[in-house]
């Protein structure tokens, strides 16, 4: 069972609640803690490593983007297993995206790898080819919301 220290919460025996503050490297709690729920309740060792990309790029992304890296800030993660599907949230203090995911334009791989264009930006395209759904929203007067959908598949 995973023990219960300052920043993780175990809500019932199906989710686990992270509090992270907005500081580069605490991502990494958010991604252990959901590899080691998703080896629990029977993922893949192949899939776990997508999940951990996923937490640990939409946490980044919180912090960075959501919070300006403003230590005070927050940054929630909420897993859930039931069904088959393990979920995972992560809310940042940020307003979100100012354009759909849809409407923004895809990185160029080849000028990155090419070192043509900086490698940063491609966290939301990444996690979007990881995880089986994923969805942007924002909730008023709490931050922004990043969803991400996993079925286990055995």
């Amino acid at each position: 069972m995973i023990k219960e220290s300052e920043y993780i919460k175990v809500l019932d025996d199906n989710t686990i609640e992270i509090n992270l503050p907005s500081e580069l490297g605490y991502e990494r709690i958010a991604m252990d803690c959901s590899a080691s729920f998703a080896k629990i309740v029977g993922f893949l060792p192949e899939r776990i490593e997508d999940l951990k990309t996923a937490v640990s790029e939409a946490c980044i992304n919180a912090m960075e983007h959501g919070n300006k890296n403003h230590p005070d800030n927050r940054v929630v993660v909420n897993m859930n297993y039931s069904d088959h599907v393990f979920t995972v949230t992560v809310m940042d203090q940020g307003e979100g995206l100012q354009v759909s995911f849809d409407e923004m334009e895809p990185p160029d791989i080849t000028k990155k790898i090419n070192n043509l264009q900086t490698p940063r930006g491609l966290g939301l395209f990444l996690i979007k080819q990881l995880v089986d759904q994923v969805e942007f929203n924002k909730v008023s007067n709490e931050g922004h919301i990043i969803r991400m959908v996993l079925k286990l598949v055995k």
